[in-house]
């Protein structure tokens, strides 16, 4: 939620900030003329509401420049994810991607499997991991699921100690395998 908020005063600040760079770059090139600019100053100090309108919107922009300024400083760990352990000997941080591949790693040994895709959620519980898979369509695939099931989430557990609640699969297509009859003659 926070990324989509910082994007939405990033796209504003944006905006503003352009809306500025225009006026200055107007005044700079001549393009609004002096009096005009004496009258702009000149009704600034004339109405309390307009000073009180500009010195709030400076005010925000420079929070938003804070802001900015303190996010461009922050490190990128949010890119990857990790699930974070802490042992008696330190921390400990495995990648999303790691629990991936060892899922796929897993279920690949499985024989009737041709084709692997999977995604890990990590939540307070444990991890819930999805796998589309492709298989060859001459097991059952109800135990062929399970097994997959099984294999995976012993694997995971086992390695990385990190409990699976949940595997899910899901089997997109069935693939024929091709097999030739030989003619005899």
């Amino acid at each position: 939620m926070i990324k989509v908020v910082d994007k939405l005063l990033l796209f504003l600040y944006s905006i503003v900030i352009g809306a500025v760079s225009v006026f200055l770059a107007s005044v700079a090139f001549g393009w609004i003329s002096r009096e005009m600019l004496s009258d702009i100053l000149t009704d600034f100090y004339r109405y309390d509401s307009v000073a009180i309108t500009v010195g709030v919107i400076g005010v925000v922009l420079f929070l938003l420049s804070l802001r900015f300024f303190f996010v461009s400083l922050s490190r990128g760990s949010a890119s990857t994810q990790s699930i974070d352990q802490r042992t008696e000997f330190g921390d400990i941080r495995i990648s999303i991607e790691t629990i991936e591949n060892l899922s796929l790693k897993a279920a690949s040994k499985q024989r009737g499997v041709k084709d692997l895709r999977a995604r890990v959620r990590a939540s307070d519980a444990g991890l819930e991991i999805v796998l589309r898979a492709v298989v060859d369509g001459e097991h059952s695939i109800p135990t062929l699921t399970e097994e997959i099931q099984r294999a995976v989430k012993t694997h995971i557990e086992d390695i990385t100690g990190i409990p699976v609640i949940n595997v899910a699969v899901f089997v997109a297509n069935v693939i024929q395998a091709n097999t030739f009859k030989s003619r005899v003659e």
